[in-house]
């Protein structure tokens, strides 16, 4: 019993194969062709458990090399993940802490669906989808014809199509360069407010509806073709009963407050909604624009206020002692309302008009310039509002030289500081220091404190040279048939806008942040300095002492 050997294996039952040793080079090759095979799609073959035939022993084996490893793909990037349940309660309790501004949205959009109504609701509505149907019909068209299609352009298309209230945006759009896009601010110059009139029956209806009284009573003869249409009002020639008074009429075409109340309360309560949901728009003042866009063009409808601006100007003319220089049509309030204005007509020629102003006064033109070119600058400073639309048309020289300042619909309010930074960059274009324009404009805060002075000056200083490379163009027009000719000044109008839009370039480049009123003021500079060229070239506004800009 020493030891017990092992029982033998039965005949009926296999042995496994015996162990082998293996060439080592030949595991590493293995090896290596497993790593490339785990980044195919298929799995790798089994490995094969019979050991393959080596060489007799005692047989030295020479090595090949081993074979380049193949250069794997890297992989795609994984895409993020979903919102975990952490940033979901996160958002989740954000919208509950502000809980209160989606209450009072809510609230706002109701008071406004109520004030709006069903009906003027409704009718919108379909009007609306009228207009975005056509609009899509020839874009469709130009699509088909292969005809490039600029977007910017499409969208004026789609406005003018909308009517009134879409108009009056295209034109806050042209009028706002520090606000929107330079191929939109360009696009929309071309928005035009111009309507066919309403028939003289629905004038008669309007008026006498404004008034509570038959248009009989209040004039003797009202003229039933129209002075000017527009897309909110219509103008008509009048003469007032009793005093026989030559006047003017601007009469609110029917429909045009139901269309801007639906139109805007939907744009105010879409982009409160849109500030909620992205508070980044919230910094932006997406809001605000649009409340104070709301606000103005209620305004412009409601003629009261446009009397209130009148009556504010007439008083400035008073305390500045400028009636003898220039006024403002008087508003007959008696024959007014909200929705008919009865003003004092003036007999005038265009301030453009060269020819005009020699023939209706004895003043010098470069004299009547001067007048009204102080006038308003006074106004900047001294006046609660300031003309913010003085094409030659709302600027009319009298017989006895006065200047007429009329149409004030469209009115700036202007801050201290953008003011003074308008003094500052027009008495520093007069010296030509573009230095110190640069300088002023950091000192009074108009721009960020890291500034390159020196690139800053030298881009104003292109930028002025562009302005002296504007040019007004004399027309001769022969006046109604008679022997007479006239010369008016043509205003570039791309040139002027070309021209601002630079100015925001160059705003942006440096860091300036300029309140959409001080395009506005710019823009009236540049109509002046057009007229200048033709009334009287020899005039260096910028420098000469009669020009009062402080």
């Amino acid at each position: 019993m020493g030891g017990s050997r092992r029982p033998r294996a039965s005949r009926g039952r296999t042995t496994p194969p015996p162990r082998c040793r293996t060439d080592p080079y030949r595991e590493t090759e293995a090896r290596e062709r497993r790593s490339v095979d785990a980044t195919r799609t298929a799995p790798p073959p089994p490995p094969s458990r019979a050991c393959p035939p080596g060489p007799p022993r005692g047989t030295r084996v020479r090595r090949a090399p081993a074979p380049p490893r193949p250069l794997l793909l890297p992989r795609p990037p994984r895409p993020p993940p979903p919102p975990g349940p952490q940033q979901l309660g996160a958002f989740l309790l954000d919208l509950v802490r502000r809980g209160d501004d989606l209450r009072d949205i809510g609230l706002e959009a109701l008071q406004l669906a109520v004030g709006t109504g069903p009906v003027r609701a409704s009718r919108r509505g379909l009007s609306a989808a009228g207009a975005v149907a056509l609009t899509a019909r020839s874009l469709a068209e130009a699509r088909q014809s292969g005809t490039p299609v600029r977007p910017e352009a499409v969208l004026r298309e789609l406005f003018e199509k909308l009517g009134t209230t879409y108009i009056k945006l295209g034109q806050f759009v042209a009028s706002s360069p520090t606000l929107f896009p330079e191929e939109y601010v360009e696009e929309f110059q071309a928005c035009l407010d111009r309507t066919e009139p309403v028939p003289f029956e629905t004038i008669r209806r309007t008026i006498r509806d404004g008034l509570g009284r038959p248009i009989e009573e209040v004039f003797e003869y009202v003229d039933p073709r129209p002075l000017a249409s527009a897309s909110i009002a219509q103008v008509h020639a009048a003469v007032l009963r009793g005093s026989g008074k030559d006047v003017v009429v601007k009469v609110l075409k029917p429909g045009v407050e139901d269309t801007l109340t639906v139109d805007l309360n939907a744009i105010y309560v879409a982009s409160r909604l849109l500030e909620f949901l992205s508070p980044d728009l919230s910094r932006a003042s997406l809001a605000a624009v649009v409340g104070d866009l709301r606000a103005s063009m209620f305004e412009e409808v409601d003629f009261t206020k446009e009397v209130r601006n009148m009556k504010e100007f007439g008083a400035f003319l008073d305390q500045s002692g400028l009636r003898g220089v220039a006024t403002v049509p008087f508003v007959y309030e008696q024959a007014s309302s909200r929705r008919v204005l009865t003003m004092e007509r003036l007999f005038g020629v265009p301030l453009s008009d060269l020819e005009g102003i020699r023939r209706v006064t004895r003043k010098e033109p470069e004299m009547v310039l001067i007048a009204a070119l102080n006038t308003w600058l006074a106004s900047l400073s001294s006046c609660g509002t300031f003309h913010a639309d003085l094409h030659a048309g709302n600027m009319l020289v009298l017989r006895d030289g006065k200047v007429g300042f009329i149409d004030f619909g469209i009115v700036g309010r202007l801050s201290p500081g953008t003011w003074q930074a308008m003094q500052a960059l027009l008495l520093g274009a007069a010296a030509r220091n573009y230095d110190a324009i640069a300088r002023a404009l950091v000192t009074i805060g108009a721009t960020g404190e890291d500034v390159d002075i020196d690139a800053f000056a030298g881009d104003l200083a292109q930028l002025f040279s562009a302005i002296d490379q504007l040019d007004a163009r004399l027309v001769a027009t022969q006046a109604g048939g008679a022997s007479a000719v006239e010369a008016a000044v043509v205003v570039d109008e791309a040139q002027v806008n070309r021209l601002v839009l630079d100015i925001v370039r160059v705003s942006e480049t440096h860091g300036l942040r300029f309140p959409r009123e001080f395009g506005l003021l710019l823009k009236q500079m540049l109509y002046f300095d057009r007229y200048v060229q033709v009334l009287a070239p020899e005039l260096q506004m910028l420098s000469d002492a009669r020009v009062l800009f402080n």
